[in-house]
């Protein structure tokens, strides 16, 4: 076979060896080529904020979206929370209001029973004294009778205000009129008392009802 020398006259034959090296360099020069670009991606990518599919960075819209969810859930605890307290409280109120009603109930019964034996004796008093002529023995009878409902009140810590002579205090008096005092010494006292005032523990439950001194 002949070999066309015109076409042999502008190339160098190169030997096997030869080729075998230029082929292994150009295979390492594309080799350097794809790393490069391979390292150049991941800055590119670093720059526009994009990641691969497992390391997906959250969005904005993603991180608001949990923000809400968890005010949603706090919200519902604290809902939650209120809901137990107004109940507690509520049930709180309502037997504290009981205990005070039954409070008020037992006192009540109390002083009813304490005094029921002052009824007796005026029940048995009245009978008796249907037939009765000594107006001595009237006297003590009812003497008897009232000193029994006074220790009653004493024991209740129910006491009378003095008022008699006394300088016209508000806190205890209540003024149903008035009348010239008869000496200087007299003007803005009680000179009289039509209704005996008392008081409970220092607590005022009757005003004495008296005539001032001006």
């Amino acid at each position: 076979m002949e070999v066309n020398k015109e076409n042999l006259e502008g190339e160098e034959l190169k030997t096997p060896q030869e080729e075998m090296q230029n082929s292994s360099e150009e295979t390492k020069t594309h080799e350097e080529t794809v790393e490069h670009t391979s390292a150049e991606e991941p800055a590119e990518n670093e720059k526009k904020g994009n990641k691969s599919f497992f390391g997906k960075k959250p969005s904005k819209e993603d991180k608001l979206k949990e923000h809400v969810e968890k005010l949603e859930k706090e919200k519902q605890e604290l809902n939650d929370k209120f809901l137990r307290l107004f109940s507690e409280f509520d049930n709180y109120k309502k037997r504290t209001n009981k205990e005070k009603i039954d409070l008020i109930g037992t006192a009540s019964e109390k002083v009813i029973v304490a005094l029921l034996p002052v009824v007796d004796d005026f029940e048995r008093a009245i009978q008796y004294n249907q037939n009765v002529e000594d107006l001595n023995a009237l006297k003590d009878g009812f003497e008897l009778i009232y000193n029994k409902l006074k220790s009653i009140l004493t024991r209740f810590e129910v006491e009378e205000i003095q008022s008699m002579g006394e300088v016209f205090n508000t806190d205890f008096h209540e003024a149903i009129t008035h009348f010239p005092a008869q000496s200087e010494e007299m003007k803005g006292k009680v000179m009289d008392v039509t209704e005996k005032g008392y008081k409970m523990k220092e607590k005022v439950i009757r005003f004495s009802k008296v005539i001032v001194a001006n």
